[in-house]
């Protein structure tokens, strides 16, 4: 009740009450939490991958896909961080009758991200230090575009996964990553996330450069020695993480997708 109470007479101060008891539905959001430095305030994760040492003696509250909904509601929290795809559609509504307060981030662009940074920030009781780094992101980030701004893109083909042969969508925020270095997504038109792809669908497309997270991941392309100019390796899979840290990942992209490289 003390807690209701104090939140209540906050909201005459702020529009927002910050959480006490938060959980990460997905290792993005759990990310963005602990570099908005509030990783006190979260009582489960969902997992994903590796944790970080910040996180790694959290309590789980099950598997991307694979909700535990009565682990989740043995935490008690008062504020859920969900990203849609982390969770299948039935446990989202489950989810949504529970009435647990919830901030659902979906970023299809760095812009968006950088504005649910700072808006979990607000939520977090972290304003200040989330308002800064959605400042120093955007800041980043309009570097980022002048720097590496074409004026005709260069089409690439982003390979998630080889075996089947994964790619991103036009809403994909890894293909505004993409724009940002100057190039275009080749599978811009499909509007899945991430979409299966063929070899004849990409062969087909014709991109000027292949991308992809390993060596090993471009072994399929071999059989077209034509291409092996195309390729570029880039490890870094945070571009695939939309938190404060993916400004880094793109910045490595546009590296090496640069003429200069």
């Amino acid at each position: 009740m003390r807690r209701l109470i104090a939140c209540l007479l906050s909201l005459m101060v702020w529009p927002v009450c910050a959480a006490e008891r938060v959980v990460s539905l997905a290792p993005s959001l759990t990310e963005i939490v602990s570099e908005l430095g509030a990783t006190d305030l979260l009582v489960g994760v969902l997992d994903g991958g590796d944790r970080p040492a910040s996180v790694a003696a959290l309590p789980s509250v099950g598997r991307y896909g694979q909700l535990e909904t009565e682990r989740l509601l043995s935490l008690q929290p008062d504020l859920l961080l969900l990203w849609p795809g982390s969770v299948s559609v039935a446990q989202r509504d489950q989810l949504q009758r529970l009435n647990i307060p919830t901030f659902t981030a979906e970023p299809h662009t760095l812009e968006q991200l950088a504005d649910q940074i700072e808006q979990i920030g607000e939520r977090l009781g972290r304003a200040e230090r989330g308002r800064q780094m959605a400042g120093e992101f955007r800041q980043r980030l309009s570097a980022l575009r002048e720097r590496y701004r074409r004026d005709v893109p260069l089409s690439v083909f982003y390979q998630v996964w080889d075996q089947p042969l994964y790619t991103v969508g036009g809403g994909q925020i890894i293909s505004d990553g993409l724009s940002v270095c100057g190039a275009r997504n080749v599978f811009a038109d499909v509007s899945q996330p991430a979409p299966q792809v063929s070899l004849e669908a990409v062969l087909q497309r014709n991109p000027q450069v292949i991308v992809a997270g390993s060596t090993s991941q471009l072994n399929l392309w071999k059989a077209w020695p034509s291409l092996k100019a195309r390729m570029r390796v880039v490890p870094d899979k945070g571009i695939e993480r939309p938190s404060g840290q993916m400004l880094d990942a793109v910045e490595k992209l546009c590296a090496a997708l640069s003429p200069e490289r």
